[in-house]
């Protein structure tokens, strides 16, 4: 694993490819020949994860392709190994906080080549390595915030008919709420009676649009790393 990073490093001061570097929340997504290389300056100290996401389309359908080894440094990147492909390769980065709290940066398609200024050779990168688990990549709509309490996240509220309906993990349904107005709203972790992972189904004018998952960490504990499915993962 650490001949192949290397090895990753040693091509990137070669091939003297350039990418500039935005702070986050933004940042930088840059083709470096027939790869992808995801730049970033890290102004945060409540990091606790950063995960790299590709998508097909600039809006849905994103997974996690790998995630930073060092959460701190203030300079970071990340080169994704998949062929570029013009017609659809977008980036993002899912970032967590301390706390419990996470964002989504805007995607990104790569921008085209520029050269002959050298790349730094130390930026840190971790490929998602074979067989390695996925991460849970929470719904842009309804998620964990801070305080553990739950975000619903509906900026065009007042123009559709939104309703959403909320179930423990085995399907016992727990309670709706049938006609939500605002954009912004706070559900209080109260309200679902214990920590652990809850589904939940988001429909507009009755249709459903999105069918997700959430997780309620236990009081005073920090939101754990989660597999794809949002269950914890087993930490050695």
């Amino acid at each position: 694993m650490y001949k192949f990073l290397l090895a990753i490093f040693l091509s990137i001061g070669i091939s003297q490819i350039s990418f500039g570097q935005d702070t986050l929340p933004k940042l930088s997504v840059s083709k470096l020949g027939r790869k992808v290389i995801v730049s970033w300056v890290n102004p945060y100290k409540n990091v606790v994860n950063i995960n790299i996401q590709r998508s097909a389309d600039s809006l849905k359908g994103f997974t996690t392709i790998g995630s930073v080894i060092n959460v701190d440094a203030q300079t970071n990147g990340f080169v994704d190994t998949k062929e570029f492909l013009p017609s659809n390769q977008y980036y993002r980065l899912f970032i967590s906080f301390t706390g419990g709290s996470y964002i989504f940066t805007e995607s990104h398609r790569p921008s085209e080549d520029t050269t002959n200024i050298e790349v730094p050779i130390e930026i840190p990168v971790i490929i998602e390595e074979p067989g390695r688990r996925a991460l849970f990549v929470p719904s842009k709509h309804v998620y964990t915030g801070k305080d553990n309490n739950i975000i619903i996240f509906l900026k065009d509220a007042e123009k559709k008919k939104y309703s959403i309906r909320f179930f423990e993990d085995d399907g016992t349904f727990l309670f709706e709420i049938n006609r939500i107005t605002e954009p912004y709203l706070i559900l209080d972790k109260v309200n679902f009676m214990h920590s652990g992972l809850f589904n939940f189904e988001l429909f507009d004018n009755r249709i459903i649009i999105e069918k997700h998952k959430f997780f309620i960490p236990q009081d005073g504990k920090p939101m754990p790393l989660l597999d794809v499915n949002g269950y914890e993962l087993n930490r050695k």
